[in-house]
């Protein structure tokens, strides 16, 4: 019986697949579009439905159905097959409890926690209240997914223990924590090993409404709980002063910087209403969705907005949503701290050629309380009179100082032009000096002689914008392909009758080898999913060889053109052109024999 995944690739097409998420033209015997793996003008991404495969020769990107859902949704090889068998009608075998890997046996820990919190909802009276009381609906509590904990030591530990979880696989999934061995619960004494930590751990979430976190195919992966009940210090009797929202921490299925709460509910909206609504709040999230606004996501309090988080995963989480559309609305709090992240987050979106527009909240009032209080019409004006981020912060600035111009003029060139700056569009650059003159009084030539020093004065920072764009898209071409052929070379590895020598891989792949074995059993079934009892296997495995070497010296060529940029004299910058030219012929040796 054929696998699942090729049941899935045979009624499923590569263009019925990536046309559901891009627009894509005839193009001869294949179909081309704008790639929706990195930012550009002309279309150099090209479907060939002959081969069931897509490339890009812009920035290189390529794969097939399962590879093309991941690195668009964002999702391992298991959330794609997850997705694409759902589509194409194809059951997938429950997974044997004895080869289940650490992720999977994870994501089950969290699936049954959160039916754990909705059924602590279901019996709790006070809590169900308090959410009624914030104007959530039940079907919405219902599909959110909602629960709750009560302030106990130890409930959540339990029960999963009674489910046959083990104290490390709890802890891994961020559920449990232990007490510090300085504190009146640690009893002293240095930190027991994990076998020693056996009983003694205790629920990370305690007294709190629990929101689920889910990945884009809907895995339960993390939870933010907000807090409902004081938590009681064991030492003095007294109220903790708690975070208002607790987190997961990460874990190897979360990462807190890189995941948009809601948007596995909010995707196909933001696809069909063409923009997204980014909130900070789950409440702001759950309540934006009740009042038919699907096309919200939030950033949990961590995702976009925290300072903390690296330029990496903004530009990994605003290129998710600028590959569903280009159009955003930022709808944060009024507050310092809200004003600062969606700032934060408009100049990178700006700069990917995006769209960006700011809501105006007023001060003290968040989206869910502007909701709840004010209904949805209050809701659905706020984001219709949303303003451009340019606009918006213009606005901002010459009501602080209608009546002190020249303050007004510093603040424009502080705070308004560097997004100026960070637009893609030269034209609508000059589109923005003008409307800036014309609502300040300032000329034009006065704005663009102050642009070009802001120009001067954020290079290093546009500098660090573009270097964390390049990373995250050279992982999108590498990080496919690497994992793909980790997971053949650890499959042939584990097996008698070898068909490929994994050596081959390994010695090719011998950087990163040791990264991917914590994931060595999902990278295993996905390698046997794909070529058990497949006759493509010598011929995907030289193909894909070639495909990181040609990565690999695309890497080694963008070293050697910082190093031109940096040499000290003619004999150093004639050596660095030889092996420039070096890594073009051999790159082009590459191209030859896989026949692109």
């Amino acid at each position: 019986m054929n696998s699942p995944v090729e049941q899935i690739k045979e009624r499923l097409s590569i263009e019925e697949i990536v046309s559901s998420y891009i627009k894509l033209e005839k193009a001869g015997a294949n179909f081309k579009a704008k790639c929706p793996f990195h930012n550009e003008k002309t279309p150099s991404f090209f479907v060939s439905p002959d081969r069931g495969s897509y490339y890009c020769f812009g920035c290189g990107a390529k794969g097939d159905i399962f590879t093309f859902i991941e690195e668009f949704e964002g999702l391992d090889f298991k959330g794609a097959l997850k997705i694409l068998a759902e589509r194409a009608g194809v059951s997938l075998a429950q997974y044997s409890r004895e080869k289940e890997g650490e992720k999977e046996k994870l994501y089950r820990a969290m699936e049954e926690s959160t039916k754990f919190f909705e059924k602590n909802l279901e019996e709790n009276k006070k809590a169900l209240e308090y959410l009624k009381a914030r104007g959530l609906e039940d079907k919405t509590i219902k599909d959110f997914r909602i629960g709750f904990v009560k302030n106990d030591w130890r409930l959540l530990y339990t029960y999963l223990r009674d489910k046959n979880f083990t104290d490390i696989e709890i802890e891994k999934a961020g559920l449990i924590k232990y007490p510090h061995p300085a504190s009146p619960e640690g009893g002293g004494g240095e930190l027991p090993s994990p076998l020693g930590r056996v009983g003694r751990g205790y629920d990370r979430f305690r007294g709190r409404i629990m929101f689920p976190i889910s990945d884009s195919s809907g895995r339960i992966i993390a939870f933010s709980g907000r807090i409902f009940e004081d938590d009681p210090s064991t030492s003095s009797g007294q109220a903790v002063n708690q975070a208002k929202y607790l987190n997961s921490p990460d874990t190897p299925i979360f990462s807190k910087s890189a995941v948009l709460y809601g948007l596995d509910k909010a995707k196909e909206s933001i696809r069909k209403n063409n923009f997204s609504i980014l909130v900070e709040g789950q409440m702001d999230l759950v309540l934006s969705h009740q009042a038919g606004f699907r096309n919200t996501v939030a950033t949990s309090g961590t995702a976009l907005s925290d300072s903390t988080v690296s330029k990496e995963n903004v530009v990994s989480n605003l290129g998710l949503l600028r590959r569903l559309s280009g159009n955003i609305v930022l709808a944060f709090d009024a507050d310092r701290a809200g004003f600062n992240a969606s700032s934060r987050a408009g100049k990178i979106a700006l700069s990917f050629g995006m769209d960006v527009k700011v809501v105006s909240m007023p001060e003290g009032i968040d989206p869910a309380d502007l909701i709840s209080k004010s209904g949805t019409d209050a809701w659905r004006t706020a984001i219709r009179n949303s303003k451009h981020i340019i606009e918006f912060l213009l606005d901002k600035v010459l009501a602080s100082h209608k009546d002190d111009m020249r303050k007004a003029g510093r603040e424009i060139r502080e705070k308004v032009l560097p997004y100026v700056d960070a637009v893609e569009s030269s034209i609508e650059k000059s589109h923005f000096i003008k409307l800036i003159s014309n609502k300040s009084g300032i000329a034009e030539n006065a704005l663009l002689e102050d642009l070009k020093k802001v120009q001067s004065e954020l290079k290093s920072e546009t500098e660090e914008t573009k270097i964390a764009t390049e990373n995250v898209e050279k992982r999108m071409r590498k990080d496919p392909i690497e994992r793909r052929l980790l997971g053949i070379a650890f499959w042939q590895e584990s097996i008698q009758k070898k068909t490929i020598d994994p050596e081959l891989i390994f010695q090719k792949l011998d950087k990163v080898k040791e990264i991917y074995k914590n994931i060595k059993e999902d990278l295993i079934y996905e390698a046997e999913e794909f070529y058990l009892d497949n006759e493509n296997l010598q011929k995907d495995v030289k193909e894909m060889l070639l495909n990181i070497e040609e990565e690999y010296l695309n890497e080694d060529l963008n070293e050697k053109m910082v190093e031109l940029k940096d040499f000290k004299d003619r004999k150093e910058e004639v050596e660095i052109l030889k092996k420039i030219d070096e890594i073009h012929k051999r790159k082009e040796k590459i191209k030859n024999r896989s026949g692109r």
